[in-house]
């Protein structure tokens, strides 16, 4: 299996970056799965675009005919139209057990922002089921995917990973918020977007008290459904600058593929608000925010995903212990999940090496048999028996370092040898 991970790290890529390799809409998802299967048919295909991440894990039967790392750089180079020089030194491109390790750590939270943080496993889900949707799944893909879900479960119950503070929104809240506002339960909140991203925050803003709630969406029907969660109200989209004008916290979770807040109308806004401190916590991967918004007055408190990593390495540090936990249930699963690939790898290919040199052995037996037709059956039967522990003990050595190599790691060299020793044939 070969696997390209575009790992667009938040320590060492600006956000701006990761929003141009990502893919914002299922339209242009969609599109990226056509062109892909286009360019290479006969690769399987899983992209998972986060706010934090963009990867694509590809997988072939044949490595040979898999696309390369520079394929694929220049695909999301193509596709994106953006040079490859300036996204190059963040892609990090990975393979066989490393690649299913660094898959199990991101469906796990391990490799999260912030560690134990639930959010990433419904979007691997979902990520696997438009890869299904788009027909770009494969047995192995298959495979591996219902593999991480299991794996993080298992973390789930092993670990205490996921205690505490573990949401994107918990953190954001919980700690910048309470560092602007001495408490909650007399602010007015506006949420805008109706998602899993917008409900957790909702959730945990309730455990604080909050009361006021407004929830703005561009389906008013999911606005509601949100909004009913805390006897909040849900406006229409088009009421959003109306809304941010009487709100305290503004907390936005779109999936809008450009910023829906402009500084210009913001900074009208604001000159009716008598620059009352507002806590704007934009989630959106692309932004939701225009970046110049946080400079119009000193009274504008604004966030985005990037800002919350010295919190989270902060809490990545009181986590080291369960972090090691999981880290050896991760090595444990990724050592089993390689042995079945490779085992189902090295199957064919004995089955046909026995298979053929049976043949062989009978095609020589009966030329020998016709040749001494004056053998009794008793004598046929010990020549048979002796031929056929022949071709075993022949074929026993390379069969026997096979399994071993498929066994301890990658088979695919010594595979490629026994079919050209053996003429063996695709």
């Amino acid at each position: 299996m070969q696997v390209l991970v575009t790992y667009c790290n938040h320590q060492t890529t600006d956000l701006s970056m990761r929003e141009q390799l990502a893919f914002s809409s299922q339209d242009q998802l969609k599109n990226a799965y056509h062109k892909f299967r286009s360019d290479y048919p006969g690769v399987e295909m899983v992209v998972l675009s986060t706010c934090n991440r963009v990867e694509l894990y590809t997988a072939h039967e044949e490595l040979k005919h898999a696309p390369s790392n520079g394929d694929i750089a220049r695909f999301f180079s193509e596709f994106h139209n953006i040079p490859i020089q300036s996204f190059s030194d963040d892609l990090i491109a990975e393979s066989g057990q490393e690649a299913v390790k660094h898959l199990f750590e991101v469906v796990s939270s391990v490799d999260s922002m912030v560690l134990g943080e639930p959010q990433i496993v419904n979007q691997v889900k979902e990520a696997y089921k438009t890869a299904q949707t788009e027909e770009a799944c494969g047995p192995v893909t298959h495979s591996l995917f219902q593999r991480a879900i299991n794996v993080s479960g298992r973390v789930r119950s092993e670990t205490s990973l996921s205690e505490g503070r573990v949401s994107i929104a918990s953190v954001a809240v919980g700690e910048f918020g309470k560092n602007i506002f001495d408490r909650f339960d007399d602010k007015v909140i506006l949420i805008i977007g109706a998602g899993e991203m917008a409900l957790e925050t909702l959730r945990y803003l309730k455990n604080e008290g909050v009361t006021r709630v407004k929830v703005v969406n561009r389906s008013l029907e999911n606005a509601k459904t949100l909004a009913e969660e805390c006897d909040g109200e849900a406006f229409p989209f088009e009421q959003l600058y109306e809304c941010m004008a009487g709100a305290d916290i503004i907390v936005s979770t779109t999936g809008s593929d450009h910023a829906i807040v402009e500084e210009y109308h913001f900074r009208k806004l604001r000159k009716a608000a008598n620059k009352k401190p507002v806590f704007i916590l934009d989630l959106g991967a692309p932004r939701d925010f225009e970046t110049g918004i946080a400079d119009i007055d000193s009274e504008i408190f604004l966030y985005d995903i990037d800002d919350l990593e010295t919190t989270c390495a902060n809490n990545r540090k009181l986590r080291k212990k369960e972090v090691k936990k999981a880290k050896l249930i991760i090595e444990e699963e990724s050592n089993k999940f390689m042995q079945d690939v490779y085992h189902q790898a090295t199957g064919p290919i004995i089955k046909r090496l026995r298979e053929e040199w049976h043949q062989v052995r009978e095609k020589e037996v009966e030329l020998l048999f016709r040749k001494l037709s004056h053998l009794e059956d008793p004598d046929r039967k010990e020549i048979e028996k002796s031929i056929e522990r022949v071709v075993n003990k022949l074929l026993h050595p390379p069969l026997e370092v096979l399994r071993k190599e498929a066994k301890e790691g990658s088979p695919e060299g010594l595979l490629e040898a026994l079919k050209r020793l053996f003429h063996l044939k695709d």
